[in-house]
């Protein structure tokens, strides 16, 4: 396994990180080592607030019935007394034009029901993460997104929007993915409002993060040039 430890500090001393990097991992039973989590929280993507404030745990199923909208992207299908909540999210954001029915088949979806999902600070990670949650100033972000490129990790270029919560499902699928972070997520999630998410493939994460290094010199090395350049050429 990965130096999950090294791999966090790099991530947050390049990119000046506010919270912890998360690490999620799918699987069919729990791992050893790894408590259940114990409670009930509104929305999936909660379990990313937990983790991030140092909290490793795994949930199942049940623990998302809360969240209609993360139990869709999750699939974890609703029991038949709950099966109606979903609509009812829907309608509800249809009706007050936050969103189009038809955007909904579109949106990213786990391809089958994990038995468990592990939550973890990437640095206190026991498993290896199937995508890992990165939350920073749209600056620094961009020097990881560089980095993947440089790594030769696929990027899927266009901002993900609502729910935040796609993006995990995508980036299994089409690479790093960038989110600009829903209202219902920087609710359950405090994050601020000049901060956004990447998530990176958690297979891809070591790779990546050895690129950061390389590119900050870059950009410092860039940074002056350009800076040098508006002295010489700019008349205003």
């Amino acid at each position: 396994m990965a130096d999950y430890a090294d791999i966090e500090q790099r991530l947050h001393d390049h990119l000046q990180l506010r919270t912890r990097p998360i690490a999620v991992a799918f699987r069919a039973t729990a791992p050893e080592g790894v408590s259940r989590f114990e409670g009930s929280e509104p929305s999936s993507c909660s379990y990313w607030r937990l983790a991030a404030e140092g909290r490793t745990f795994y949930t199942v199923p049940a623990d998302h019935y809360n969240c209609p909208i993360g139990s869709y992207t999750h699939n974890v299908p609703l029991p038949p007394e709950r099966s109606q909540e979903l609509d009812q999210v829907l309608g509800l954001m249809v009706q007050i034009g936050y969103l189009k029915m038809e955007e909904v088949p579109g949106i990213p979806r786990l391809p089958e029901t994990p038995g468990v999902i592990v939550y973890a600070p990437l640095g206190d990670s026991r498993v290896d993460p199937d995508a890992v949650l990165v939350a920073a100033r749209p600056g620094r972000l961009m020097q990881l997104h560089e980095a993947a490129l440089r790594a030769g990790v696929r990027v899927q270029a266009p901002l993900f929007g609502r729910p935040t919560c796609m993006a995990i499902p995508a980036s299994l699928t089409m690479g790093v993915v960038s989110s600009m972070g829903c209202i219902g997520n920087r609710t359950y999630t405090d994050l601020p409002d000049e901060e956004l998410y990447v998530t990176l493939p958690g297979g891809d994460v070591a790779r990546i993060t050895a690129e950061l290094s390389m590119i900050g010199q870059a950009n410092d090395v860039l940074r002056e040039y350009h800076r040098g350049r508006r002295e010489a050429l700019a008349t205003q």
